[in-house]
């Protein structure tokens, strides 16, 4: 089939919605072998085949081909174009496309390309498509570049081109110069102060932002639409400010500004961070077309200031879901150190088929740290390298923190070594580890090498590198870190860095710096900081004190039981025994009751846990059996395993373990012996049991034989053997 005219072919090209992709190529294929590029009376043809591609749908969908081909063709035309309009379509394509494409930085090259030539120059279209690529690249100097060529070519007054510059200014440099250009600016539009007020907004200066906008209300030259608005509830949120939030919420009914979903979620969000679920309720409930946004924004509430049942319930409602509420639900589990259901809930993600992400992996890390799940936490670790995960910051510090909390220092130090970047977040996890596992000087190395490098520790670097002291006794470098907490750095003392120094002069034996530590402290003690002095008061036998220490706990929490517990046997080690009974009564007279412990077991990544009694189990029944015949072998076994026996010899005979028979020994050989043992444990082992026994000489010498008896018991269950 011919192809169309070269003049219906410059209509096509010059339509609003350039051909397909397949057909722009049979085209440049054509022309290329037909001549017409080489024509100066089809000049125009050229450019617009450039603009078209750069302008095909694939461009959309991340595909460099066609920009590719845009490039290649207008560096190749025989006649460079006479206007920038090829130019800023190429540019304009390259500065939407995302930054998986890896095309931004020809943007530049392209733009010297314009200025080399010699027959187009820049014009009012040019310089925000390439400020806007300058911005996405976060190139201060580049962007200085550009704006040093709007001056130059008499650009300085477009509002368009303002508008640009100001952008590039708000997100990659400095607010004061945006803040000066948009003061100095002959013209402003409504563009114009939404982006100053977002600038704001976006680099943490809620309330320039704000003060910006109420003048923008009194100017009255321009009206606030919703992105004005956005910004403006944006700023408050960032202020928790729910006065102020109720009046801008009250400006947008009362003044017709247009209520966009996007502009409804901002509002929710706004009185969520303000602390009213109530009020972020009422506007959820009010949006028709919610979003993903709008009910990820209501689950946030929902777990920050209602519950975590709640947030589960309007995540179950939710009609269609993202890899972002998943997160949000599991990030709400992590943060109430519910570990377990965060796990769960991977799972079911899984099951969902939604892709995970970064911060999925994170949280999954997180909540491996909190349950010690070492078993998952390698699962997870495998999956980053089997799906080729970008290893981040924030998920490098994760696999860290999780392989030291899980146990696995060894790990986690040659996975620090193999990060190729890390934060102060990165050392700090490695610090608390290595202190954790008692690797005290390695700790201190590490803190002083984060210090070398110009990173600034923060208040869990601190609790880290103070652990590590208190572990090793280190008085004097304890004594220096904590000084140095507040005159380097000038951090404020926390609880616990209050208990971990408490607790390492308490471990050393300076009770009375100790106690003048606690007595000065700017804060009430906790029932940490007490616990350390009085568990110190113990371990040097300083009774006064440590009476006193016990006290404020009770105060503390009265329903504890192991401060009386405690208290009690520091009174029987120092043989005060009226003392102990007395607390040991006091504690029956109180109803106060021993609280069960929680014991946990990771099972082919499968987390169970178990408090005394429970029965929660879905194998309770198997569970409880194993356990009965467990404590049956163990009271069976207790006499017979690795007892040693002593066989005195008397008048040529010997009693063996209670039994009363008299066996002569010149003819009782050791099979004959292990025999009669055999016996025993039978009888005693009985009811359906099977017994094994084994006899071994320790040593044999005139007139005393000492020997080992091993005992094991087997019950049969018909096919299934419990041992």
């Amino acid at each position: 089939m011919p192809l169309p005219s070269p003049s219906r072919l410059l209509a096509l090209l010059a339509a609003g919605q350039p051909p397909p992709l397949r057909f722009l190529l049979q085209l440049h294929a054509h022309v290329v072998i037909s001549g017409l590029l080489s024509s100066p009376s089809l000049n125009p043809f050229g450019p617009r085949l450039v603009a078209a591609l750069a302008f095909s749908d694939p461009a959309s969908q991340c595909s460099p081909r066609p920009l590719l081909h845009a490039l290649a063709l207008l560096a190749s035309l025989p006649y460079p174009p006479d206007s920038a309009a090829p130019y800023n379509s190429v540019l304009r394509a390259l500065s939407l496309l995302p930054d998986r494409c890896g095309l931004l930085d020809r943007c530049l090259p392209l733009y010297r390309s314009l200025l080399r030539s010699g027959s187009a120059r820049p014009d009012h279209l040019t310089f925000p498509f390439l400020l806007k690529a300058c911005s996405r690249m976060r190139d201060p100097s580049c962007g200085a570049a550009v704006l040093g060529h709007v001056r130059r070519f008499g650009f300085g007054a477009d509002l368009f081109v303002l508008n640009a510059a100001m952008h590039f200014l708000a997100v990659s440099g400095s607010m004061l110069h945006a803040r000066r250009l948009f003061d100095e600016s002959p013209v402003r539009d409504v563009v114009s102060w939404n982006t100053l007020i977002g600038g704001y907004v976006r680099r943490g200066f809620p309330r320039e932002a704000l003060e910006l906008f109420w003048r923008m209300v009194e100017d009255a030259s321009v009206k606030p639409d919703e992105v004005t608005m956005i910004g403006a509830v944006s700023g408050c949120a960032q202020l928790q400010d729910l006065v102020l939030g109720k009046r801008l919420h009250g400006y947008v009914d009362s003044n017709g500004v247009k209520c966009t979903v996007k502009l409804m979620n901002a509002v929710m969000d706004m009185y969520v961070k303000c602390g009213s679920l109530e009020l972020a309720k009422s506007v959820f409930e009010r949006i028709d077309k919610k979003t993903i946004v709008s009910w990820t924004t209501m689950l946030v509430g929902l777990m920050r200031l209602g519950t975590m049942e709640d947030a589960q319930k309007l995540f179950d409602d939710m009609p269609e879901r993202d890899v972002f509420p998943w997160n949000a639900l599991m990030t709400g589990y992590v943060q109430s150190k519910r570990g377990k259901e965060a796990i769960a809930l991977f799972h079911e993600m899984q099951e969902a088929k939604v892709d995970p992400n970064e911060i999925t992996m994170v949280n999954l890390l997180s909540a491996c740290s909190q349950l010690g799940a070492l078993e998952m936490g390698m699962w997870v670790h495998h999956y980053i390298d089997r799906y080729r995960l970008s290893v981040s910051v924030a998920l490098g510090t994760s696999l860290v923190d999780m392989y030291a909390k899980c146990g696995n220092i060894k790990k986690a130090i040659c996975l620090f070594k193999e990060i190729p970047e890390k934060n102060a977040l990165t050392w700090t996890a490695m610090i608390c580890g290595l202190a954790n596992h008692g690797y005290a000087d390695e700790a201190i190395e590490h803190f002083q090498r984060m210090i070398e490098l110009g990173l600034q520790p923060d208040e869990i670097t601190f609790i880290g590198v103070l652990s590590a002291c208190c572990h090793a006794g280190l008085v004097e470098e304890g004594r220096k870190f904590f000084s140095l907490m507040s005159s380097n750095y000038h951090l404020e003392r926390k609880m616990k860095h209050y208990s971990c120094m408490i607790d390492l002069l308490g471990r050393a034996g300076h009770l009375d710096e100790a106690e003048q530590l606690v007595n000065s402290m700017p804060m009430d003690p906790d029932a940490v900081v007490w616990g350390a002095l009085f568990f110190a008061c113990r371990m040097h036998g300083n009774i006064t004190l440590g009476e006193k220490a016990a006290m404020k706990l009770v105060e503390l929490d009265p329903s504890d039981s192991g401060i009386y517990v405690l208290l009690a046997t520091m009174y029987a080690e120092a043989n005060m025994r009226k003392k102990a009974d007395k607390v040991r009564a006091m504690m029956r007279q109180l109803g106060v009751e021993k609280v069960p412990g929680c014991s946990c077991i990771e099972l082919n990544g499968v987390v169970h846990e178990f408090i005394v009694k429970d029965k929660s189990h879905a194998d309770t029944g198997a569970i409880y059996d194993c356990l009965h015949e467990i404590t049956l072998q163990m009271s069976y076994v207790a006499q017979l395993n690795n007892v040693m026996i002593v066989l005195a010899l008397k008048t040529g005979g010997f009693s063996l373990n209670g039994d009363k028979r008299v066996y002569d020994l010149p003819r009782i050989g050791k099979v004959h012996l292990a025999m009669q043992i055999k016996e025993v444990t039978s009888a005693q082992g009985g009811n359906g049991y099977t017994s094994k026994s084994s006899f071994i000489v320790d040593s044999w010498s005139p007139g005393l034989i000492v020997c080992t008896i091993k005992a094991t018991y087997v019950k049969n269950y018909g096919k299934r053997n419990l041992k």
